[in-house]
């Protein structure tokens, strides 16, 4: 069945490569909608919809655009616009997927435009600027980004190829229709290299009660991804026992998912149990990168891209008060479970990063600051022992019956 596939950029620079794009795509059996960004001059390809309706969705009309000659403010209309466009058309039924090129001027408004759509919709940026870090782009959802590797700036046989590519692995996107998969209530969990027995354990322990448990790696990204299907409402429990993004918010590591992690369950009503897993470490990239006032710190290198630092008794203090003041937010239960033994593989006894003073200053501070009705359990075990797992999978699947009930 065709269908019909969005492409988005710059008309009045890039023309002739998206009349490419656009014959490949006609080629392969299926439409396009063409939707101009540029603003600096008329477009050299025809499009279905025209550069000032961006401009217009997104506040200011084109003309006033040209004449402030501001490029920063035109990047930040035309994104806005192509956002509200993008979204419509799709809501709508008149689009299947997004395809943008484009260098940084069309990587901003294309992936806007992008990052407007829900997840599993097909979403492809050709960019300049894909090799390097594009989390800015990409934000939570899953847009594909793709090296163009030389500018879009011609057809050459370079070019040819990678536009060709695109195309192929877009209109690869467009024809596979969604997998059928039976509709469970929906577990959210962290996870960490460290906490990695525990969260398949507790998986392993949920999926054999009829729910489905999707984890998210906690790696900034992961963490950000979560609180947004949380926030959207997907999410029947959460299941956030790998934490440690919260150390590198506080220390100042790589990884970090910024200040609102561990809010959205809290204000969604969502039953949650919290562990402080992996919050003796901070993460750094290799260890040339680490700054230079952690020197003296205790460091383990993961492997050769990834250094950990081992938090101090202050630091653990301090994210003990920011964990319990998260979950005395909370609407819904929650509940702490605190590992005597350990909160990694690493922090256990005779490990890399045992460190019991650093690990009893974070749980008295939790015990100290969390509201009297939640309830904190501390137990002899490391996080990732099979007791421990099984009590926070028992303990979330009361509250979630419990919910069930009333």
């Amino acid at each position: 069945m065709s269908k019909t596939i969005a492409l988005i950029g710059a008309l009045d620079t890039k023309g002739h490569e998206f009349a490419f794009v656009q014959q490949e795509i006609k080629r392969r059996g299926h439409r396009t909608l063409v939707i101009d960004s540029g603003v600096i001059g008329e477009p050299l390809l025809a499009p279905d919809i025209a550069a000032h309706e961006l401009a217009h969705a997104g506040g200011v009309e084109l003309t006033d655009l040209r004449a402030q000659a501001d490029r920063g403010k035109a990047v930040e209309v035309m994104a806005k616009g192509a956002a509200i466009i993008v979204k419509d058309l799709f809501e709508a039924g008149k689009i299947d997927g997004v395809l943008g090129m484009g260098g940084s001027a069309g990587t901003a408004v294309g992936t806007a435009a992008m990052r407007a759509l829900p997840i599993g919709v097909p979403k492809l940026m050709v960019s300049t600027l894909a090799s390097g870090d594009v989390a800015a782009y990409v934000g939570t959802t899953d847009i594909v980004m793709m090296p163009s590797v030389v500018d879009v700036a011609g057809i050459n046989r370079f070019s040819a190829r990678i536009f060709a590519n695109a195309v192929g692995a877009m209109v690869g996107m467009v024809e596979t229709a969604p997998p059928q998969v039976a509709a469970k209530p929906l577990i959210a969990a962290s996870m960490f290299g460290n906490t990695t027995q525990l969260v398949d354990l507790c998986r392993a322990a949920l999926e054999a009660k009829g729910y489905e448990v999707l984890v998210f790696h906690a790696t900034g990204t992961g963490g950000r991804i979560m609180e947004s299907l949380i926030e959207a409402g997907y999410i029947n429990g959460v299941l956030d026992v790998t934490t440690t993004e919260w150390a590198d918010e506080l220390v100042g590591g790589v990884l970090t998912a910024g200040d609102t992690r561990l809010d959205a369950a809290a204000k969604q009503g969502i039953p949650q149990i919290i562990a402080p897993g992996c919050i003796d470490m901070v993460n750094f990239w290799a260890r040339a990168t680490v700054p230079t006032q952690f020197e003296s710190r205790l460091f383990y290198e993961w492997n050769p891209n990834v250094t950990l630092m081992r938090t101090t008794i202050e630091e653990n203090a301090e994210l003990g008060r920011i964990l319990a003041e998260k979950a005395n937010q909370s609407t819904a239960p929650v509940a702490f479970f605190l590992p005597l033994r350990g909160v990694s593989v690493l922090d256990s006894p005779g490990g890399e990063f045992w460190l019991p003073e650093a690990n009893q200053a974070l749980f008295d501070t939790i015990k100290a600051t969390v509201r009297p009705d939640i309830p904190v359990y501390e137990l002899d075990q490391n996080i990732n022992d099979p007791a421990f797992s099984a009590s926070v999978v028992d303990k979330l699947l009361e509250f979630l019956e419990a919910k069930q009930i009333a």
